[in-house]
């Protein structure tokens, strides 16, 4: 009697093992076939619902995120534009270096931004209207039009001073609106283009800032 009692003990144990199993596969697995078997139909439900919010997260967005786009547009395409300045006016090799590489970083960041905005159903900012509105100090780092005039009207060595001073006073604005970003915004790929941001124009900065210290 005693030996039957034990084995259906063991059974008992044996068949939860293999309960176990199932359902350690059906959470390892992707949770379509093996959930139902492994957790049963209330249990897949929660599990399916549990891996749907990935997308979503992927996708969701908020204020920040809005501003931090609309707000990045304009800004790089005004450091476009200087940048497009320096290879018929800069004197020095390394500036015109520096205005092409700003250019081939932020133009593409440029398309990406607008993108986000269309499919959030936002406005995209117009060309030329919105950068002419911020001149002046509505937008952190943004030139004036009168300091853009006299970029334009600079060359040789004026022109890299000029460049170069106004494109650290550019860049950290553009670095302090990334901050923003990655603090406040919830839209995964626009913090990690904020992440690129500050690492790319910190250094840019620093390589400005030495190669004025050596003029």
């Amino acid at each position: 009697m005693n030996r039957k009692r034990s084995l259906v003990r063991r059974s008992a144990v044996v068949a939860a093992s293999g309960v176990a199993a199932l359902a350690l596969a059906a959470c390892g697995g992707d949770g379509d076939d093996t959930g139902a078997a492994g957790h049963g139909g209330h249990q897949a439900t929660d599990s399916a619902s549990a891996a749907s919010p990935a997308p979503t997260t992927q996708g969701q967005h908020n204020a920040a995120d809005v501003a931090f786009a609309q707000g990045m547009i304009p800004h790089h395409r005004q450091a476009v534009e200087m940048a497009d300045l320096a290879p018929d006016r800069a004197r020095s090799a390394e500036v015109k270096k520096l205005a092409a590489e700003i250019e081939k970083a932020q133009a593409p960041e440029i398309e990406k931004l607008s993108g986000w905005l269309t499919s959030w159903g936002e406005t995209v900012p117009a060309e030329g209207a919105m950068e002419h509105s911020m001149h002046g100090g509505g937008m952190e780092g943004m030139m004036s039009a009168e300091e853009m005039t006299a970029l334009e009207n600079a060359s040789g060595e004026a022109f890299d001073t000029s460049f170069m001073e106004m494109m650290i006073k550019h860049h950290e604005g553009a670095v302090e609106m990334a901050k923003t970003e990655q603090s406040e915004g919830a839209h995964a790929p626009a913090r990690k283009m904020a992440a690129d941001i500050i690492a790319s124009q910190s250094a840019e900065i620093e390589q400005m800032k030495k190669l004025l210290g050596e003029k």
